[in-house]
């Protein structure tokens, strides 16, 4: 049966929320909800500015199943690079990374993505307004708080988007939601391939929040534009998007496998130093 339009936005704003604690998923995990209903998920496009949080979906995957968190954990490879591109797409990278850290109850993990963070935001210049958060992901690490560090990675990742953006470089912000997004979206799919069902697999379903990421490359100055590994993204977004537009009828095995290969083939091309 094909989906309503009104559940077809719903599932595209499924990785889409402010960086910020929601209070609808709070509600829903103290009621102990353990069914997928796309028009009940926690997430919103706000004027335009679409902030991915991993850990909103992850979180609906665990309640779908029971995935194997420390399978999906990756080594990540910091370019040698001082190039500020490639570097907000790495720390958008390396924050989506220790949402699956987190998921797998890792600690030694979330040591090594927070001292990774220490190092990302250093190359930035925003170490000050960082060190705080990463600081805290590590204390909490050695405590086992696992819900405080959800909490300082998203505040992370929000503290370098609100710091982008008051130096006036929207487009810098654009490409840590990127980096997140690809690595969040990786993850989602080896789960999903490795234990296929039409619910986990509408969760990719996000044409809406594609497009935005589109359209907001298409409006960077021309050299972020046509930054080669910007360039290489833009393509890929395009080839996710058809498979989105698609799957009107819900995705196949197949076709959660390209978007998974897609999404590692950029994200291979973000951590090379070019």
């Amino acid at each position: 049966m094909k989906r309503s339009s009104f559940q077809r936005l719903a599932a595209t704003t499924a990785l889409s929320a402010l960086v910020s604690a929601c209070p609808l998923w709070s509600q829903a995990a103290a009621a102990g909800v353990q069914e997928f209903d796309p028009q009940a998920f926690p997430g919103q496009v706000v004027d335009d500015v679409v902030v991915p949080v991993p850990s909103e979906v992850f979180s609906v995957l665990d309640k779908l199943g029971e995935p194997n968190w420390r399978q999906e954990i990756r080594s990540v490879d910091l370019p040698k690079s001082a190039d500020r591109i490639k570097l907000a797409l790495m720390f958008g990278l390396v924050v989506a990374e220790g949402f699956v850290a987190v998921q797998a109850e890792d600690k030694e993990a979330v040591k090594d993505i927070g001292r990774e963070v220490i190092d990302l935001s250093t190359a930035l210049g925003l170490i000050k307004s960082v060190r705080p958060h990463a600081q805290a992901i590590l204390d909490a690490a050695d405590k086992g708080d696992w819900s405080n560090i959800r909490k300082e990675f998203d505040q992370t990742q929000k503290t370098v988007r609100d710091s982008m953006e008051q130096m006036k470089d929207t487009d810098l912000s654009q490409c840590v939601s990127m980096g997140g997004w690809l690595r969040g979206t990786a993850s989602v799919t080896s789960v999903v391939t490795k234990n296929f069902s039409a619910d986990r697999a509408e969760l990719l379903n996000q044409p809406m929040l594609v497009e935005h990421f589109i359209a907001s490359i298409d409006k960077m100055a021309a050299d972020k534009k046509d930054h080669p590994t910007v360039s290489d993204i833009a393509k890929g977004l395009k080839g996710i998007l058809e498979k989105m537009e698609g799957a009107v009828d819900g995705f196949t095995k197949d076709a959660v496998r390209e978007i998974g290969k897609t999404c590692d083939s950029l994200l291979s091309g973000i951590q090379v130093t070019k």
